[in-house]
């Protein structure tokens, strides 16, 4: 018989297994030159659990974190099924290039690890790692993140205040560069409305009109967007 694989958003938690409890160091690099990270959330739970699946529809929580970087909704689920969790190790924005390190102790059947974090500036783009099997071999282990849209909100590329909110379009702040105004927006739709591969920033050359707020030289981005570096102990 095959085994479905129960989505964390759903909130409902299966047997945890016999896997061993684990001390891990994470470290995350933002890798591009200007997307910044909202506070990460860094997570170890069972693999009957995920925060996000592509090909699947974003939970509420999940559009929360992706449109306006709330943490609340994940991290309540995260707490519900008894996972081991890392909120904002940063203490705030990961910017271009940095990078950050935690301490996760994870509890016996705890055997996978998540992150997740909104891109800013975009509309409902998001930095994640989706339920590694974390080793059971101490060692430093690598991981490369690609960016996902958690398509609930069209990429409009348009910079409003106030927006961030679930339902509400716009993206909420533009840190580092200031962003251009009076764009028309690049889109008033979104086709694909499932979690799936961002299809990146488009930006324009107009500070002052065009379609975008955002700028093609800054904002633009290839996958990988993020590594992890992992020591087991």
């Amino acid at each position: 018989m095959k085994t479905r694989i129960i989505p964390l958003i759903t909130g409902i938690l299966l047997a945890s297994g016999t896997a061993s409890a684990a001390s891990l160091d994470v470290k995350i690099t933002n890798l591009t030159q200007g997307i910044y990270f909202t506070p990460l959330l860094v997570s170890a739970h069972t693999s009957n659990a995920m925060l996000f699946q592509t090909g699947e529809q974003a939970s509420e929580a999940l559009q929360a974190m992706a449109e306006g970087g709330s943490l609340t909704g994940l991290s309540e689920i995260l707490t519900g099924i008894n996972a081991n969790a890392m909120e904002n190790p940063a203490g705030g924005l990961l910017g271009p290039v940095a990078s950050t390190m935690t301490s996760l102790e994870t509890d016996a059947g705890n055997d996978r690890l998540s992150i997740v974090a909104m891109m800013l500036p975009t509309n409902d783009g998001f930095v994640g790692l989706n339920s590694w099997p974390i080793p059971t071999t101490p060692g430093t282990y690598h991981i490369y993140l690609n960016a996902y849209d958690a398509g609930t909100e069209a990429n409009n590329e348009l910079v409003v205040n106030g927006s961030g909110a679930p339902n509400t379009p716009g993206i909420p702040a533009s840190p580092g560069v200031d962003p251009g105004t009076q764009g028309s927006g690049v889109t008033e739709t979104e086709s694909n409305t499932l979690v799936h591969i961002h299809r990146g920033n488009l930006g324009d050359d107009d500070s002052t009109g065009g379609k975008s707020d955002l700028h093609n030289t800054v904002h633009r981005w290839l996958n990988p967007v993020a590594k992890v570096t992992v020591t087991v102990k």
